[in-house]
């Protein structure tokens, strides 16, 4: 076996793509929000949340490599290095750094041709998505990452809300690295006018009765017309394999499916 031997992984992205990679042998650790592939939360012994881990549990498991993602876990990256481990954390935001980010740790563990056929899948599934959504109806879309304050979406969501066949009302933000920096309002959103509102709040459901009974919005398109959808976070929010598995496909549906249910 080359490369490291026991990983822990701080998110799920790196989790799912070692499982389908065959390489779940080496994962000796997870994240509480581990839900892709099912099986890892019964496999693997729960290590962190997203913000904090165990430091003594992830130690006790002698990793020799932990793997995280963002800004976000600096902290816990910190406090592991002082332990003395080694620590790789990434900080993918587009679509073409996620795809640099699964080759190199496919590299890692020495998977570096199936991961290259992975991603040859996962680009023929944008490549067709492109093609059937070129159309020159497309929906103006907002996607909602959180409710207070209102984040839009990270630049990959924005991306793929192109290619899923939408537009994106706040592309301009879609920059922003942090989530501070895609901050907007109920009265900003209400000036574009949505025609699709999709929230995936990370962390927690999508609360529909808060979003239909904000006044500043209420005459917006999507709330007129109730094209108001919730996408898990767990396909979306997650910068790996679940976008092209089914984030992409669910975004479609959104932006050109049927007007929800809420009453």
């Amino acid at each position: 076996m080359t490369g490291p031997r026991r990983i822990i992984c701080l998110t799920e992205e790196t989790t799912e793509l070692l499982y389908l990679l065959g390489e779940q042998d080496r994962i000796v650790g997870i994240s509480a929000y581990t839900v892709r592939p099912v099986r890892a939360r019964t496999e693997k012994p729960i290590v962190s949340a997203f913000l904090n881990g165990s430091i003594p549990k992830i130690k006790s498991l002698k990793p020799d490599l932990v793997i995280g993602f963002s800004d976000i876990q600096a902290d816990l990256a910190q406090s592991l290095i002082a332990e003395g481990l080694n620590v790789l954390v990434f900080n993918q935001r587009s679509i073409d750094e996620i795809f640099d980010v699964m080759s190199w740790v496919g590299s890692l563990v020495g998977r570096q041709a199936e991961t290259r056929a992975l991603l040859d899948q996962f680009r023929a599934t944008l490549e067709s998505a492109t093609n059937k959504n070129k159309r020159t109806d497309r929906p103006r879309v907002l996607f909602q990452e959180w409710d207070d304050p209102i984040i839009t979406g990270i630049r990959w969501v924005s991306e793929l809300i192109e290619i899923a066949g939408g537009t994106d009302i706040f592309a301009e933000l879609k920059m922003g690295a942090m989530a501070r920096d895609r901050i907007t309002t109920l009265t900003e959103i209400a000036k574009r006018r949505p025609e699709v509102i999709i929230g995936s709040w990370c962390g927690k459901p999508v609360d529909l009765g808060w979003i239909y009974g904000q006044e500043e919005w209420k005459d917006v398109p999507a709330l007129r017309h109730r094209r108001v959808f919730e996408i898990d976070s767990s396909i979306i929010l997650q910068p790996g394999p679940a976008l092209f598995l089914e984030g992409l496909a669910a975004l479609q549906t959104a932006i050109h499916g049927k007007s929800d249910n809420a009453d």
